[in-house]
């Protein structure tokens, strides 16, 4: 990378955005963010980014809210310190699951994150598995909406399961997902379940849609909060016959008591990225498996500098 290019951390990705740097062969940029009494954020770049392309690295993770005000403060910082550029890169994209209007009076609130971070100043933003690819037409600025699923398919390639393996989607809405970890892992059929979902955080798993028994399972996911939902399948595929279970999933929330559930249930592995940061209880349990995407977000930053496709880097997760 070369001078005219600096990376940034906040307070949820510091360990990614160094990783990241690493690969890079640079410097984190300086840059501290702290706190009024009141809760009031300010955020200050600690060197000059004048006519620089900068990247503000942070997963809109919990506190989702709080994070989000960083992002936007910290953008309204470097824009106002004659920033040339600023590509915001949220691994996690917080407020996702609001993408539409399900009931009467609700709001859309990914389209709301949009219209903030735009017109705090992000010129691009690059995520990781959007709940909906469709929120990329909120934004009106360039978005990657990249995905985790060829680093998934290498992960469990590399296992060399001797089994059939079928790939299960958690909901119908997951089945493209699914299908293209499948396409990652020559030799898999898929599988879908049927869930209904009754209020947030709160589904369940109705009837399965294709033919688990005696095969190892492969549940693909974008976010695991709760675990309850998926649990739940989990439950009906081994009630179908399945030998194994195994999830994955991009983005790893495990809120309230999910690190209890995965830890009490069937589930074989759980393989999650470091979009969002584990704590140490989490990092410690053995059924949870990391793999980190600092590479491939160090090579989309390179990709977007050197105005390269972004879409080629997958081929390095095809061995």
């Amino acid at each position: 990378m070369v001078k005219d290019t600096i990376v940034f951390s906040l307070t949820t990705s510091i360990d990614l955005a160094d990783e990241i740097c690493g690969y890079l062969g640079m410097p984190r940029g300086r840059c501290s963010v702290k706190h009024f009494a009141d809760g009031e954020i300010i955020v200050e770049p600690e060197e000059s980014v004048r006519g620089k392309h900068v990247f503000l690295i942070q997963s809109t993770c919990n506190p989702v809210s709080e994070s989000y005000m960083e992002v936007l403060v910290a953008l309204d910082a470097l824009k106002r310190a004659s920033a040339g550029e600023v590509t915001v890169v949220m691994p996690y994209y917080g407020y996702a699951r609001q993408d539409r209007k399900a009931r009467a009076r609700q709001p859309i609130t990914a389209k709301l994150m949009a219209d903030l971070l735009q017109v705090a100043g992000a010129d691009r933003i690059v995520t990781l598995d959007l709940h909906a690819p469709q929120i990329q037409g909120f934004f009106n600025v360039p978005i990657d909406d990249l995905t985790a699923v060829s680093m998934i398919g290498q992960y469990f390639r590399a296992k060399h399961f001797e089994d059939e393996v079928v790939i299960v989607s958690p909901d119908h809405g997951g089945a493209t997902r699914a299908r293209r970890l499948a396409d990652s892992m020559p030799g898999t059929t898929i599988a879908i379940i049927d869930k209904r979902r009754t209020k947030p955080n709160v589904a369940e798993a109705v009837n399965l849609i294709g033919d688990v028994n005696d095969k190892i399972c492969i549940i693909v996911d974008d976010i695991i909060d709760t675990g309850g939902s998926l649990l739940g399948g989990v439950k009906m595929l081994y009630e179908k016959g399945a030998k194994e279970v195994y999830c994955a999933c991009s983005h790893g929330i495990l809120s309230g008591t999910a690190l209890e559930r995965v830890r009490d249930s069937q589930i074989k592995e759980l393989v999650i990225t470091n979009s969002i940061p584990l704590s140490p209880e989490k990092r410690a349990e053995p059924k949870i498996k990391q793999i980190s995407i600092g590479y491939m977000l160090a090579k989309t930053i390179e990709a977007i500098h050197n105005h390269t496709p972004v879409s080629e880097l997958y081929n390095i997760f095809n061995d």
